[in-house]
């Protein structure tokens, strides 16, 4: 059975904020956070993957505030806190005590803030081209960071944009889809998300240098890298592999930001394995 976006949407009030989320599949819970690009949803990320999981955890794909169909607020304080502060709330209503993270770039970073800030609620952690750390080599801001932050700029959003911002975020740009390129840019121009977009050059929220609390977190980790990514590249991960107590870390040739999407069977074997524990 595939899932269909419509099927497994729901809402809740997490908090002060209304967030929606996808769910599918029973068992320990799995909650998978998406990245911050234009048009970003939990859906979004990982289509590819919630068929799969689902027949092992009850998975659950958030939109963050911000983005998708979740509320849009003004971010205070820390950005990374407020986003994992949201994904606390959430789990709070839905009852779920503690649960395993994916978390893809900016829900990278968030896994991460989270397990740091509530330790006890976090079980295993997946991490891919995660925010976060700090690049050893590469020089910043990198080409898909410029972007990212430069979509919502005068003169404002355009299809040609987002277009050469996908085309960044994989490493063979011939399987985008016409498709997926209208569905983000669709979701990027919603006028409540032009009107409040959390990651933009002009107002950017602060963001807090994880880096330099990795050693805190004690969770059994996978980091998941694409060698080709250009958007947080794969030194900005060493870090990580050399601070966090208790990880392993797997690369992905010919890949880019989206290991979840281009090596949509690859990770979802090495996902299901590694949070099973059968690894």
């Amino acid at each position: 059975m595939a899932f269909t976006q419509q099927e497994t949407s729901k809402t809740a009030q997490a908090g002060k904020l209304k967030m929606h989320y996808n769910e599918a599949g029973q068992g320990e819970p799995l909650i998978c956070i998406h990245g911050g690009g234009p048009g970003a949803s939990g859906w979004s990320n990982y289509s590819r993957n919630i068929d799969e999981l689902a027949k092992h955890f009850r998975t659950i794909l958030i939109d963050l505030p911000g983005f998708g169909k979740t509320d849009k607020p003004k971010i205070e304080g820390g950005f990374m806190a407020f986003m994992a502060t949201a994904v606390r709330d959430l789990m709070d209503t839905l009852g779920i005590q503690r649960a395993n993270f994916i978390g893809n770039s900016l829900g990278g970073g968030t896994t991460l803030k989270f397990a740091m800030d509530f330790p006890d609620r976090a079980n295993r952690l997946v991490l891919m081209g995660a925010g976060g750390g700090i690049p050893m080599f590469t020089p910043m801001p990198t080409e898909g960071i410029k972007h990212l932050m430069n979509f919502y700029e005068p003169p404002g959003p355009s299809i040609e944009k987002l277009k050469a911002f996908i085309n960044v975020m994989v490493y063979d740009s011939s399987k985008l889809t016409d498709e997926l390129l209208k569905e983000r840019y669709a979701a990027a121009t919603q006028p409540d998300v032009i009107a409040n977009t959390p990651l933009r050059r002009s107002t950017m929220a602060q963001i807090e240098p994880l880096w330099k609390d990795l050693g805190k977190v004690r969770n059994k980790t996978l980091i998941i890298w694409g060698r080709d990514d250009r958007t947080v590249p794969l030194d900005s991960g060493l870090i990580m592999l050399s601070q966090m107590p208790d990880v392993q870390f797997h690369v992905f040739s010919k890949c880019g930001h989206w290991a979840q999407w281009e090596k949509a069977y690859e990770f979802n074997r090495l996902v299901i394995t590694y949070l099973t524990g059968t690894e």
